[in-house]
């Protein structure tokens, strides 16, 4: 596309600072919270994570669309982030597996994005101030009109969004990941037996599920409101907490429900959105992190061993507030000694801030689903 056929479009923070480019994707407005991705590969997965509900998101890599859009990579049924912004848009996406272009697929969606803009100098700017709400739009391109809407609305903090995500119904999960995308395959083998897992769904994205059912499992997924005495008519071996956008602190029905299941001393384990939920449950707090953590190469670790992860979140547990009488700290992001993971003393019950499933991002925390798996055949025998 030639710059004479673009659509002008406006991209205005929350102090007041504006951005002029071009529109790709669909014309209109939106409103969210600006955040910023590192990664250099993966921008499908990153638009249809759940996770990234209610924000824009800032891709550093300076060209998207590349490899285009196939069914296959998407992590939920639609893209759930509210816009994009990209520095360098490919408009002719070349890969043997695409079947739509980038813009035409957000366009498909009613998603907006922008590009042509600094987006080096708009990362600094958000790692310098924080995350801040943001608008880019089409229509309006008065930056005082458009700053006043961005103003209006809701900060992060504070927000359940897990309500806009979570499955309506119970399902059933059933597909493993595919043999070709196979990492771990030996000790998948090793899995001789099938497990019960209820995974409560506070935005799910479909590679987790499909790791559970490659080490035997057999996936429930549940809403993310459902009563734990309603969890526990499955009899399950294990119970899986999920990902999910918005803060924490704001999912009381999920604390709740999670706080009762320990009771049952069933194996539990919580990723993400996951993580920071059983950590409410187990006593514990959170805060809001300046920027977040959202890239594919985040170093995690505790004594001698460090994982190269890929994390996508806000918030974090607040280390002063775990029980550490029954509660110690597992990992933690050796970037910014935040904490990364963490496990019950004497329950089988543990969960990790960053993202085992790898999709997008490196294999290195896949044995997190593994020791899951052990845990549940060493309670069920």
């Amino acid at each position: 596309m030639s710059l004479s056929d673009a659509i002008p479009a406006l991209l205005v923070l929350a102090d007041g600072s504006a951005y002029r480019g071009w529109s790709f994707g669909a014309t209109g407005t939106a409103i969210g919270e600006i955040v910023f991705n590192t990664g250099m590969t993966g921008y499908q997965e990153v638009l249809t994570d759940p996770s990234y509900c209610g924000q824009i998101v800032i891709f550093t890599y300076p060209e998207l669309g590349n490899t285009g859009i196939n069914s296959e990579d998407e992590e939920s049924n639609q893209p759930h982030v509210k816009g994009a912004i990209a520095r360098n848009i490919c408009h002719k996406p070349s890969n043997w597996r695409s079947t739509q272009s980038l813009p035409n697929y957000l366009q498909q969606h009613h998603i907006p994005g922008i590009y042509g803009i600094d987006t080096r100098a708009l990362t600094r700017k958000i790692r310098m101030f924080g995350a801040m709400n943001g608008g880019i739009s089409t229509t309006i391109l008065e930056e005082t009109e458009l700053l006043e809407m961005v103003q209006a609305a809701p900060n992060m903090t504070g927000l359940n969004l897990v309500k806009e995500v979570t499955t309506p119904t119970v399902y059933e999960w059933i597909e493993a990941t595919t043999a070709p995308w196979e990492f771990n395959p030996e000790a998948v083998a090793k899995i001789s037996e099938t497990f019960t897992v209820v995974a409560l769904d506070f935005g799910v994205k479909r590679n987790i599920l499909r790791r559970l059912a490659s080490y035997g499992c057999r996936v429930i997924v549940v809403p993310a409101d459902t009563q734990p005495e309603e969890i526990l008519k499955y009899n399950p071996d294990g119970i899986f907490l999920s990902n999910g956008p918005g803060d924490p602190a704001a999912v009381t029905e999920g604390i709740n429900t999670t706080r009762a299941l320990l009771d049952s001393q069933k194996p539990i384990f919580g990723i993400c959105m996951g993580h920071q939920i059983l950590g409410h449950a187990l006593g514990a707090e959170t805060f809001k992190l300046k920027f977040g953590h959202r890239g594919l190469n985040q170093p995690a670790g505790l004594q001698e061993r460090v994982e190269i992860t890929s994390q996508n979140h806000s918030f974090a547990l607040a280390p002063d507030s775990l029980p550490t009488a029954t509660v110690e700290i597992s990992h933690l992001n050796l970037n910014d000694l935040t904490v990364a993971g963490v496990r019950h003393k004497t329950l089988p019950v543990f969960s990790v801030q960053y993202h085992p499933e790898a999709s997008p991002g490196p294999h290195d925390a896949d044995y997190l689903f593994e020791q899951f798996v052990l845990k549940m055949q060493a309670a069920r025998q």
